[in-house]
């Protein structure tokens, strides 16, 4: 009971800290394109909000969230009852060469990801705990797109399930990750709603795209795609990967629960324009009279 009283008062003063401050953050309403860090842009949804790279990274501080530094954009649904939102990072780790010939060890890779996080919770407290239970969706690269994407399944010790949705498409010098949250229960409509509402209309900009790298100037990759599962540091560290992953994946955990306060507010805001335009309508028609 007072460790949920705990969260509750954190969950209460983080909400309070961004009422103050969701009015500073500079929303981009749908219906435009969007520039991810000059490496990509979205056609924004109607539907959808955006905020760039350095919003993202305020909001997220505001909300106690894990910040890389290598955020670029995320997109939040204007649906105030929506648990879901979309992140966007630029990593310029080098050009991953020959990723269609690679092989994704998928096993490997899940043993990794379960050392890691047995690891890290020898240094948590009981009921901090969470566990890798398996693949949600095992790692798959499409060639056409040079899209890796894969999603695991974890759990806590009430047995609650969450899970993180993982693509990263390849660039000339780097890749772009897309990280989707939400619940395995909406899993497969928030996919398919990323899949048919931001990814069809995600494009890498041109002279940045994948077949756009140049062998005799740019940067070359140290590692491949399971590393990049990995977080980068390859399967020769599995056990520091995984804990790196582990702490991202947590860090991102309560983002099911905070969206929900992110999307209300937004929800407060735009009440509030509507009540601002049928306002300046109501005395633009009394002018008239």
């Amino acid at each position: 009971m007072k460790r949920l009283l705990v969260m509750v008062f954190v969950l209460c003063m983080m909400f309070s800290t961004t009422v103050t401050a969701v009015d500073d953050y500079n929303w981009i309403e749908g219906g435009q394109p969007v520039d991810l860090g000059g490496i990509a842009t979205v056609d924004l949804d109607p539907e959808f909000v955006f905020l760039d790279g350095e919003n993202t990274k305020r909001m997220s501080q505001d909300y106690g969230e894990t910040v890389t530094g290598l955020e670029v954009g995320s997109i939040f649904p204007m649906d105030e009852n929506a648990t879901w939102r979309v992140y966007f990072d630029y990593e310029e780790s080098g050009h991953i060469k020959n990723a269609k010939k690679e092989k994704i060890d998928a096993k490997a890779l899940l043993k990794s990801y379960k050392e890691g996080t047995e690891e890290a919770n020898k240094e948590r407290q009981p009921g901090d705990r969470f566990y890798v239970k398996d693949w949600d969706i095992k790692p798959f690269f499409e060639d056409e797109t040079y899209n890796l994407t894969w999603s695991i399944l974890l759990e806590d010790e009430n047995k609650e399930t969450f899970l993180n949705y993982n693509t990263r498409i390849l660039t000339r010098e780097g890749n772009i990750s897309i990280v989707l949250i939400t619940d395995p229960q909406n899993r497969d409509a928030h996919r398919k709603l990323l899949e048919e509402k931001i990814l069809s209309k995600f494009k890498v900009n041109d002279g940045k795209r994948y077949e756009d790298f140049d062998k005799s100037t740019d940067k070359v990759s140290e590692y491949g795609l399971s590393a990049l599962i990995l977080g980068g540091a390859g399967l020769a560290v599995a056990k520091k990967a995984g804990l790196l992953a582990t702490i991202l994946v947590f860090g991102k955990k309560f983002g099911v629960i905070i969206v929900a306060a992110i999307a209300g507010l937004w929800g407060l805001i735009r009440k509030k324009k509507k009540d601002n335009q049928a306002s300046e309508q109501d005395d633009s028609i009394n002018q008239q009279k």
